[in-house]
């Protein structure tokens, strides 16, 4: 019996053992209202001996077929028999060797093997199966736990309409073993970091766990879900964004077999209509020749000649309408009597509307009665904000009949500045059709105004590698407990020698730590102290309780001990994740009043930039009123940080100080988006100074002292020129006024960094026990 699918390396077999061994297990737990039929069962396997071992021929299954469907039917719930698709297979295989009837008729073949795609001899499927193959090894034999994987979905041909359906399948491993053949019986520390790091690459765990090491024996249970629904509007979304327009000939044809399959409908016929202002432009799926555009040979139509049409009541009156068979309606106007005479039968007409305006339609027709039923208009709703979206990103394109994705080399675009790469996209769309182009023009924003604050942990960079130095410490005195504990046993040289080098790390690392050190006493502890543990635990019962506490003081992950670190960490997330929120919330609100781009990161702290200038405002309207009133926002915020991170220090494990610096600049810049980075930088030799500048202000000291320019519970705002000094001064005046800020403010020059001279300072006090401070905050956060 050879069902292994093509490029998967592992041999497996099937085995009833797994599954008998758990039903004995169940027996044997059972109270007095469990199944009685149990036992029986157990009866009836006894009296089959070869299901206790592996099953090489499947004749075996046909000759004891009631034996096998009762063993199933302890698997599968009988409810779900006749309506949900499951079976059991041969593990890591494409072949059933037990289905439920819908199982049977969607998706397999007549050889009781998968159907569809990713077809079994697919070498990404065999990938895929690897991956899972090879963290069931890891979960089994070595006790790595690992929950990611990849979803597993596969696409058929429905038998009775023919459109493809996808199933989720569902595999469940719990009866499947994994025998090791031979190998060792543990990994390495560096080996379970190795795998850890490189679960998703086969290649990598096949030189760590050699396949031919292992073989899975067991049954392996599968279950489908029909996820048909959410896979095409992926799909749809995907379009969307994807560089082949859905408004050429091959994309529109792509477009209406997705909502074919969406509708369960083979005779569905989508159309698009545009509408700008009182004109339509309309579209029949069949109008266009292929490679040309689905509105190219369109004409704008007056909307007033669909009067009364269910197209025009559903674009005045802005509801989806549906009709259920024309031949049914009293009354037809000239131009649904003219789709009456088309074929169409049933029809939906759903508005797309963008900012309060109808831009278009989306139309389904069918040739049949009732083709078109009422739970559609449901899926249909769902569908509206895509192509709403898509018809708004094409809109000033449709003057020339021709419509492309927006941003298509583009990701996460801000908002704010959306307006620009939707410009640039059309004037690809005209450069592809005359001259085969296919770069987006350079997005750059000339003029622009930068703000830059930081709310970072003061000194994380220490902390963590005193957490890390503290961790080894205890681990390597652990270490010494357990040789010392031996050596009280039995007397041995090696053993000394052992302690006497395990005792020079600790001294060493107390002494003065470096990332060297924890390498090098890792593997110290790995290699030589670790190995040792089996033998030392005969020595007697205290040494192995010594080497009991070692064993249990390690974390199962990492492999050391994962105390301080990770309290360390955990406070650093939860401090990331308040400064976000809180800045998050304070961000929306100043959009609120003036749209502008705006850029967060997190690393040990909370940074952020933004641009904004009149180049980025798409209707105007921009005045240096809020670039004024934004700087001021920087101030507000920086306090309202400094405050949220002293309350934090009393709920986090490791107590986290927080410094915040703001970099005041006055002088507009350029700015240009990356399209390899995917993301805005400074643009031109002159301007990119200023990035230079936010990257080396985190190592800022004052002159002549030599101490950090930011400080606890102190806002750092740093200058180069006297106006942007001023404006700063009259801003914290005014903020003392308020109750934000306290104490005097201290004027600093700071020292030159590499690349950065002549930098200046203001740094002043936040008054953390305001009333004022924390009525805004606690107002922000509500």
């Amino acid at each position: 019996m050879n069902e292994r699918v093509p490029g998967f390396p592992f041999r497996s077999v099937l085995s009833f053992k797994p599954l008998i061994d758990f039903l004995k297990e169940k027996a044997k737990t059972a109270g007095p209202d469990d199944d009685e039929l149990l036992p029986i069962l157990l009866k009836k396997v006894a009296e089959v001996p070869e299901f206790e071992h592996p099953v090489e021929d499947l004749s075996l299954l046909e000759r004891h077929k009631s034996l096998v469907t009762s063993l199933m039917s302890t698997v599968f719930p009988a409810a779900m028999w006749d309506s949900d698709p499951f079976g059991g297979f041969i593990p890591f295989t494409v072949r059933a060797i037990y289905s439920s009837p819908v199982m049977q008729q969607l998706l397999l073949d007549e050889n009781c093997r998968l159907r569809g795609t990713p077809r079994w001899d697919d070498p990404d499927f065999a990938r895929y199966l690897s991956i899972r193959a090879f963290a069931h090894i890891l979960k089994t034999c070595y006790g790595v736990r690992e929950t990611w994987m990849t979803p597993y979905v596969r696409t058929v041909s429905h038998p009775e309409t023919g459109l493809d359906r996808h199933y989720r399948m569902r595999p469940d491993l719990r009866f499947v073993e994994v025998h090791r053949t031979t190998g060792t019986e543990s990994l390495s520390a560096e080996q379970r970091l190795l795998a850890m790091e490189h679960l998703r690459e086969p290649e990598v765990l096949a030189e760590i766990m050699p396949p031919e090491n292992f073989e899975f024996r067991g049954l392996g249970v599968m279950y489908a879900y029909d996820v048909t629904a959410s896979e095409v509007m992926s799909a749809i979304e995907r379009d969307f964004i994807e560089r082949d327009s859905l408004f050429s000939w091959t994309g529109f044809q792509r477009l209406q077999e997705r909502l074919r399959t969406l509708f369960k409908n083979p005779k569905l016929t989508a159309k698009i209509t545009a509408i700008q202002g009182d004109q339509v432009l309309g579209l029949t799926s069949g109008c266009c020749s292929q490679g040309s555009y689905v509105f190219s040979e369109s004409a704008y139509i007056p909307l007033s000649n669909f009067a009364g049409s269910v197209f025009h009541r559903a674009v005045t009156e802005r509801r989806v309408i549906r009709v259920r068979d024309f031949h049914a309606e009293p009354t037809l106007t000239p131009v649904d009597e003219q789709l009456v005479a088309q074929g169409v039968r049933s029809l939906l007409v759903a508005p797309l509307e963008y900012q309060g305006e109808v831009i278009g339609a989306l139309k389904l027709e069918s040739p049949d009665a009732g083709g078109i039923g009422s739970g559609d208009q449901v899926t249909v709703g769902q569908l509206l904000p895509l192509f709403a979206m898509a018809m708004t990103r094409t809109h000033e394109e449709l003057n020339n009949y021709v419509e492309r994705i927006i941003k298509e080399k583009c990701t996460a675009v801000h908002p704010s500045v959306e307006w620009r790469f939707r410009r640039a996209a059309l004037k690809l769309i005209e450069g592809r059709a005359a001259r085969g182009a296919d770069d987006l023009e350079p997005i750059v924003f000339r003029d622009v105004y930068p703000l830059y604050g930081s709310s970072d942990i003061r000194g994380s960079s220490e902390v963590r590698t005193q957490a890390i130095q503290a961790d080894l410490t205890e681990h390597l005195t652990l270490a010494l407990n357990v040789i010392r504990s031996a050596s009280a046993a039995k007397t041995l040289p090696v053993l000394q020698d052992l302690e006497h080098r395990a005792q020079a790390l600790t001294d060493k690392i107390t002494r003065g730590f470096n990332s060297g050190d924890h390498i090098s006493s890792v593997n110290f502890l790995k290699t030589e102290v670790e190995p040792l543990f089996p033998v030392l635990k005969s020595f007697g019962p205290e040494v192995a309780g010594v080497v009991q506490a070692y064993e249990s003081a390690i974390d199962p992950k990492i492999g050391t001990v994962y105390t301080r670190r990770k309290e360390f960490e955990q406070s650093v997330a939860a401090f990331n994740r308040c400064m976000v929120q809180y800045l998050d919330r304070e961000q929306a609100e100043a959009q609120r009043v003036f749209p502008h781009y705006f850029d967060k990161h997190q690393t040990d702290g909370v940074s952020y930039v933004i641009y904004l200038g009149d180049s980025m405002c798409e209707r105007g309207g921009f005045n240096e009123l809020y670039v004024k009133n934004l700087r001021m926002w920087q101030l507000m915020v920086a306090s309202g940080m400094a405050w949220h991170s002293e309350r934090l220090k009393k709920e986090l494990r490791v107590p986290l100080e927080s410094a915040h610096l703001i970099l005041v600049r006055h002088q507009p810049l350029s700015v240009r988006f990356r399209f390899d980075e995917k993301r805005f930088d400074v643009d031109g030799a002159y301007d990119i100074g200023d990035e230079i500048i936010r990257s080396r202000l985190d190592k800022a000291v004052v002159r002549p002292t030599g101490e950090r320019l930011t400080q606890p519970g102190k806002i750092a705002i740093v200058y180069t020129h006297t106006d942007e000094r001023e404006e700063a001064q009259r801003h914290i005046s005014f903020l003392r006024n308020q109750g934000f800020l306290a104490g005097d403010v201290e004027s600093l020059e700071i020292e030159d960094l590499p690349g950065v001279h002549g930098m200046k300072a203001l740094r002043v006090t936040v008054d953390l026990d305001s009333p004022a401070l924390a009525e805004r905050v606690e107002k922000m956060s509500a």
